[in-house]
């Protein structure tokens, strides 16, 4: 049986106005006229340095909350980092936007991070645009926070500003530490990091697709963990995996960009600030353009021999990226909005032609969706079932639990939560047939 309710499509039905090109162009514009974001460059000046990156940032998140009735709660949460990249240390800051929802610990997180580099990942004078890498992600988070204050969610929606990734992804790393302390269950983080360039370096153009990438195996995983995930075939089906789906499934009902979910945490070689969740445990995507130009990344700004080097304005797509804060916003929109995904899935079945189904009841759930796939096709879900709220279990008939894997979503003012794998299967007794 097919899914019943494009819930993404109703959601956007009544939805904000889409992302403005011309605010994105805006961002990205103030932005790159503070010559350099490096993480060490000066904090002191008022216009020039990641200090006053930073200040501005902070400055245009709470004239956004001021024009929401103060419903953003401004703050910068900092710490000090020493590594291979700042051996004398540096203090990392981070700006965060929080838009409490009815439950203020259920958290979804959209975060890019502002600093810049060039070619020597020590400089911290010469100028450093960062126009894609990573001014573009940083309007994304502005444009999202502009237009979802509007709203009213279930969820807890923290929009943030973070610093110190191409230093030792420290920003993610102080934004995760925070998370924990502060006992917020992350439902998501959205790690939007080069998302506007649309023309390759081999001269290719892609305008229509976005690469989201996502851990199969978790990395805070344990042996037994990691056990249990080769015991059940959850490889593809993590808390990440699961949330890259779901931006896949957004994608797909909201007629938007066309997702191209790779299954893997980051590019080969590179990282970005989403891995410090994945460490802490939390479900986690980077979003990236589709085709990267390298040329424009991490660059002096230069010309030899006839071609252009450096990270400069003129290489951002701005209708591209404003479909790609659509998305964003769109994704974020449905996983606040719907109930937290269920806990304690679990499927049931051995030597039988039927499976049941069956999870722990969620709060303000007033359905639940039941899916699954063939073991051996698509990793994305192709058949579902919907069930009233008051239900904790389901039989499908001549569904066979060898054959498919299974799991549920809970679903809820229109929209879906992140779908929870039926991951514990439980032993036959002693003696029954193996």
């Amino acid at each position: 049986m097919k899914a019943l309710i494009p819930a993404a499509a109703l959601l956007l039905a009544a939805a904000a106005p889409a992302p403005d090109p011309a605010a994105l162009k805006a961002t990205i514009t103030t932005l790159v006229g503070f010559g350099t974001r490096h993480t060490l460059s000066t904090t002191t000046d008022p216009a020039h340095g990641i200090g006053a990156a930073r200040t501005w940032a902070s400055g245009r998140l709470t004239a956004i909350g001021a024009a929401c009735g103060n419903c953003l709660a401004i703050e910068t949460i900092g710490d000090r980092f020493t590594g291979a990249r700042a051996p004398d240390g540096v203090r990392v800051e981070d700006v965060l936007a929080v838009q409490r929802g009815s439950d203020p610990t259920r958290v979804v997180i959209v975060q890019g991070h502002i600093d810049s580099r060039v070619s020597d990942s020590a400089n911290a004078t010469s100028d450093a645009p960062g126009a894609n890498d990573d001014a573009s992600g940083v309007a994304v988070v502005l444009e999202a926070a502009r237009l979802l204050s509007r709203e009213k969610f279930a969820a807890t929606i923290v929009y943030a500003v973070l610093s110190g990734e191409e230093q030792g992804l420290w920003g993610g790393q102080l934004l995760a530490r925070t998370a924990k302390e502060r006992g917020w269950q992350v439902a998501a983080v959205l790690n939007n990091d080069i998302v506007g360039n649309t023309h390759g370096i081999g001269g290719e153009h892609v305008d229509d697709t976005v690469r989201v990438f996502s851990e199969g195996v978790r990395a805070a995983a344990d042996a037994d963990g990691i056990k249990t995930t080769r015991g059940i075939g959850s490889e593809d089906d993590s808390p990440s995996r699961a949330l890259a789906k779901a931006v896949a499934r957004v994608a797909a009902e909201t007629h938007g960009l066309k997702v191209f979910a790779v299954r893997r945490p980051d590019r080969f070689q590179r990282g970005g600030d989403h891995l410090p969740f994945l460490d802490a445990g939390f479900p986690a995507v980077r979003i990236t353009e589709a085709t990267e130009n390298y040329d424009r990344q991490h660059q002096d700004l230069r010309i030899e021999n006839g071609r252009r080097y450096g990270d400069t304005i003129d290489g951002v797509d701005f209708p591209y990226l404003a479909r790609v804060a659509a998305l964003n916003i769109a994704t974020l929109r449905e996983l606040a909005t719907a109930p937290a995904a269920p806990a304690g899935v679990t499927i049931a079945g051995a030597v039988s032609d039927d499976t049941t189904v069956a999870w722990a009841p969620v709060p303000g759930a007033t359905a639940y969706r039941i899916r699954w796939r063939r073991a051996d096709g698509t990793a994305m879900w192709t058949d579902a079932k919907d069930v009233p709220g008051t239900a904790t279990s389901a039989v499908l008939p001549h569904v066979n639990i060898d054959d498919h894997f299974f799991g549920v979503a809970a679903l809820g003012g229109g929209a879906e939560s992140i779908v929870t794998f039926a991951g514990v299967v439980p032993r036959p007794p002693p003696g029954a047939t193996r």
